[in-house]
């Protein structure tokens, strides 16, 4: 596991034990938030806590109350919104007495409507005069921090107390990544030469999901091929298939030395002087 990665399972499961209320995390699409979810949530199988697990938020605020119920292991007495609140309400004290947690896991949050964010932060006055009653967990993209940027929701977001983050691979946890998971499944060999590697890097941006996908690929194609090693090749026909594109050659600052580029400063003036120059020079020829 990455150390980002373990910093943000550890934000999670500190999240929920210490009863905080809201936590928020959020990453790039097929940076391991679901299963980063699932694992906190089953760091806690040998405690007291309930969990709802909301997947698809394109609900209304019924349909939802309805489903965290259900979830939850209750069944509804009625379908009315203070209904089902007293209902959760009174569930919640009697497994607050019984030392219990209770979690309600909110998946692709960066889809939920303005209403529902508002009822969520609402859920949040379910509490003793100490603690919360319910910890509420919102995962998304990164869309999400954004949406709740927004002044219609700035009570919502003061009341965030972790805010946790996945993160793509540099190319050498790329290279960790890969050969971890070969080891795994027990390769005795190395399977990806070195410039492979590099291009699954480049092509997958450290996105595990894809890196998973275009390693797959690549070994079913040497499978094919009866090629004892991936190679460069190789993956460069199974990005094309998937409509892959290459990462942007960047330079590091480290790499370029006093500091990088620094924009808006006398190095960025001398660079566009001679820029134009040179444009005017092909212009006159």
């Amino acid at each position: 596991m990455m150390p980002h990665t373990r910093e943000a399972l550890a934000c999670l499961e500190y999240g929920i034990s210490a009863r905080k209320g809201f936590t928020v995390l959020t990453g790039e699409v097929g940076t391991g938030k679901t299963t980063l979810l699932r694992r906190a949530l089953s760091s806690f199988s040998g405690r007291r806590v309930s969990t709802a697990f909301v997947f698809n938020p394109r609900l209304d605020v019924l349909d939802f109350l309805e489903f965290v119920l259900t979830d939850f292991g209750i069944v509804p007495q009625t379908r009315t919104k203070s209904g089902m609140l007293l209902q959760l309400n009174r569930w919640l004290i009697e497994r607050f007495r019984m030392e219990e947690t209770c979690v309600v896991v909110v998946d692709e949050a960066q889809n939920l409507s303005w209403d529902l964010l508002e009822e969520i932060r609402l859920l949040t006055n379910l509490e003793t005069s100490s603690e919360k009653l319910l910890q509420i967990v919102l995962s998304g993209q990164p869309e999400l921090e954004e949406k709740l940027r927004h002044p219609s929701v700035r009570q919502l977001r003061q009341r965030v107390s972790l805010w946790c983050r996945t993160q793509s691979l540099t190319e050498s946890q790329t290279h960790a990544y890969v050969a971890e998971r070969l080891r795994i499944a027990g390769a005795s060999w190395p399977l990806f030469s070195p410039e492979a590697l590099e291009l699954i890097h480049r092509y997958s941006r450290g996105i595990p999901r894809l890196i998973n996908l275009v390693c797959e690929n690549s070994l079913i194609l040497a499978y094919v091929e009866q090629i004892r090693q991936v190679t460069p090749a190789i993956v460069e026909s199974v990005a094309a298939e998937l409509e892959l594109e290459v990462q942007p050659f960047t330079i590091s600052s480290a790499a370029l030395g006093n500091g990088g580029l620094q924009f808006g400063s006398e190095s960025e003036d001398k660079f566009m002087a001679a820029f134009n120059r040179e444009t005017q020079g092909r212009r006159d020829r």
